[in-house]
């Protein structure tokens, strides 16, 4: 797949499940009026396009960021190799904590300020992505300021003076190019204003 090929579109019927070989996938959602949400990231060794096991109809659209290549698998030979090879209950254990973090991220969108919902991403993404390097952890999938505001729900303008002064504060050591963040800080930062009974990422 090419940079900023579709792998497949919301209301497509596809009944396969992508893994991905090399490159970097978003699945997208698009509103009527043309608003974009960025539902999630995936680079090599990552699974998507799984709710198909329950839902033929898409409800999302997969992009390629970069070029990239796919293995596909329909969804009946994935449960049977899963069901063949003992694998069920782990990938059962896998898609409960994709729904977690999903829960999670809602959350996010409905209790906090776009600031802290930014804060709180990076933190997410570090975790999932992030490379440890000599000015701190950097988050390995490149992301433009307008991808970011399309997953916090908020405007390039904010993201861009977000992340000013996340560096200012000695949160995030660098938004050109790669993000790299003080992962320690950031934690500190996003722990403390957290609302009680809601834990990290």
């Amino acid at each position: 797949m090419l940079r900023g090929e579709h792998i497949y579109n919301c209301a497509d019927t596809d009944r396969n499940v992508y893994f991905v070989k090399s490159g970097q996938v978003k699945t997208i959602m698009v509103t009527a009026s043309g608003k974009r949400c960025l539902l999630d990231l995936y680079l090599p060794g990552n699974v998507f396009g799984e709710l198909c096991l329950t839902n033929p109809r898409r409800t999302d659209t997969a992009v390629a960021m970069a070029d990239t290549e796919l293995v596909r698998v329909s969804h009946q030979r994935l449960l049977a190799i899963l069901d063949r090879e003992g694998l069920l209950e782990l990938f059962t254990a896998y898609l409960t904590d994709r729904l977690a973090e999903q829960q999670r991220i809602i959350a996010d969108l409905v209790t906090l300020e776009s600031e802290m919902r930014l804060a709180a991403r990076l933190l997410q993404l570090s975790k999932r992505f992030g490379q440890r390097c000599d000015r701190g952890m950097l988050i390995s999938v490149r992301l433009t300021q307008e991808e970011l505001a399309e997953m916090v729900g908020t405007t390039r303008s904010r993201v861009g003076f977000f992340l000013k002064t996340f560096r200012e504060a000695g949160l995030l050591v660098s938004s050109r190019g790669p993000i790299i963040i003080n992962q320690p800080n950031l934690a500190s930062y996003v722990g403390e204003r957290l609302p009680l009974g809601r834990g990290l990422l």
